[in-house]
């Protein structure tokens, strides 16, 4: 006689229902983009706040730099902070999820996501853009000893002179962008949308990037767009001594819950 223990442990496994994603187009990001506006503008005294994480760190990175005079890693330590980007706007998605569905808002329930099924997951995805992140900066590192190791760094003034006036510097230049735009691609492919799709449908790791570049695939024009338009409004939020991004981060990370509700079907 078999048990009902036995009927469960033989039971086929229930199979795993990929999330279905879909094509959109460059009007889907322009209505992503003022989606997440309204977001900010609904509370953007709460938005401001959890925000503020990302300037200050940015000073603290360039102050680590200077005090011990570590230069050259001051850009790739700047432009590689945007790859954790994705993971540390979590709480912003959040606060997107919870007003789409009607439900409180305020700037504490950003920090209700330790409390989900999911934070398991979310801080996996999170270790592996933090360890895509220690690659660049080891890549870096390693170029810059390569083309310029010779050279005593005493100053940014005297950094930026070699690196601007000779050949070695320019080729470092020209390969150090190259490989971070590779290490860009890679991040940006792998959690463009996967860090809202496991707030939302608590995936696994696999699934959530799977989804995440199948999204990517689907739409390569309108995602490149997209990176670019990221790029751009980052940048633009660095220019006042990175205040900017009080305003474009949290914008961005709202942004990215609607574009994460175009793409993937409910």
């Amino acid at each position: 006689m078999i048990s009902n223990a036995d009927r469960k442990t033989n039971a086929p496994a229930k199979p795993v229902i990929e999330p279905r994603v879909r094509t959109i187009t460059t009007a889907d990001l322009r209505d992503a983009l003022w989606r997440g506006y309204e977001d900010f503008m609904a509370q953007p005294s709460h938005l401001v706040f959890i925000a503020l994480i990302y300037p200050i760190a940015g000073v603290v990175i360039a102050q680590l730099t200077v005090s011990y005079n570590i230069f050259p890693l001051l850009f790739p330590l700047l432009s590689g902070f945007a790859l954790l980007g994705p993971f540390a706007a979590i709480g912003l998605y959040e606060i997107s999820r919870r007003r789409e569905r009607g439900m409180n808002s305020s700037w504490a329930h950003a920090f209700a996501i330790l409390k989900s099924r999911s934070i398991g997951t979310i801080l996996a995805l999170g270790g592996l853009l933090t360890g895509l992140f220690i690659a660049w900066l080891l890549s870096a590192w390693l170029i810059y000893r390569w083309l310029l190791g010779g050279m005593p760094v005493t100053s940014i003034s005297d950094f930026l002179g070699e690196v601007l006036t000779t050949p070695n510097g320019w080729t470092m230049i020209i390969v150090g962008n190259a490989l971070g735009a590779l290490f860009a691609i890679a991040a940006f492919s792998m959690t463009v949308i996967s860090f809202p799709l496991v707030l939302d449908k608590h995936v696994d790791v696999a699934t959530a990037i799977r989804t995440s570049v199948a999204a990517v695939e689907a739409n390569p024009r309108v995602m490149m767009i997209w990176g670019l338009m990221v790029t751009g409004l980052l940048i633009l939020g660095c220019l006042p001594v990175l205040v900017g991004l009080v305003l474009v981060m949290p914008i961005l990370g709202h942004a990215t819950w609607h574009l994460y509700r175009k793409v993937v079907e409910r």
